[in-house]
């Protein structure tokens, strides 16, 4: 008798949680977008210089996966924690840190994948980060990349930056790159 009640009770158990369910139309809804205390979109510019590293004892950025030829770049992969400060000097003022990685894509052009955060450390935007996603044809006078989101003042962020190469020392392959974006957030 017990296994019989045992049997129905997870027979109507079984029953109830196909009924709740659905069809699967009920996995999301429209929500009203002042309760996550989003009010006017706003466009903030700035503008960061991207301190790339690879050289000395202490660098900012490490190769991780070398090319698969000497001949190109075509594969390397390389971890960045690279400063983002407010003029072109490596020791100008910190703003925070641009956070990923780029990997060699081109195998006929010098063009890198960039997926990176920039986290930033200092005044109203300490904490809010934008991640940005996107190719980057290093060779290029000016390169756009999209940003895809962000975090802290700029959730639900968008827009895009142009890179600028100011200063690069070819035997170390030290950079200095001049971000200049513009976000559309919340």
């Amino acid at each position: 008798m017990a296994k019989l009640i045992l049997i129905i009770v997870s027979q109507i158990l079984l029953f109830v949680s196909l009924v709740s369910a659905g069809n699967g139309e009920n996995f999301a809804k429209t929500i009203d977008k002042k309760l996550h205390g989003l009010r006017k979109e706003k466009l903030t510019h700035f503008r960061v210089y991207w301190h790339d590293i690879l050289s000395g004892s202490n660098p900012s950025a490490v190769v991780i996966n070398p090319p698969i030829s000497n001949s190109s770049f075509f594969g390397s992969v390389t971890m960045i924690d690279n400063r983002l400060t407010t003029e072109v000097a490596v020791n100008s003022t910190l703003v925070g840190q641009a956070q990923g990685i780029y990997a060699a894509t081109g195998q006929r052009d010098a063009s890198a994948l960039m997926v990176m955060n920039f986290a930033f450390k200092t005044g109203k935007y300490n904490g809010s980060t934008i991640s940005i996603l996107g190719r980057n044809a290093v060779l290029t006078k000016v390169r756009e990349m999209p940003v895809i989101g962000g975090s802290g003042l700029f959730r639900f962020a968008r827009g895009y930056v142009e890179a600028r190469t100011m200063w690069f020392d070819q035997k170390s392959g030290d950079a200095t790159v001049e971000y200049s974006c513009y976000v559309l957030h919340y």
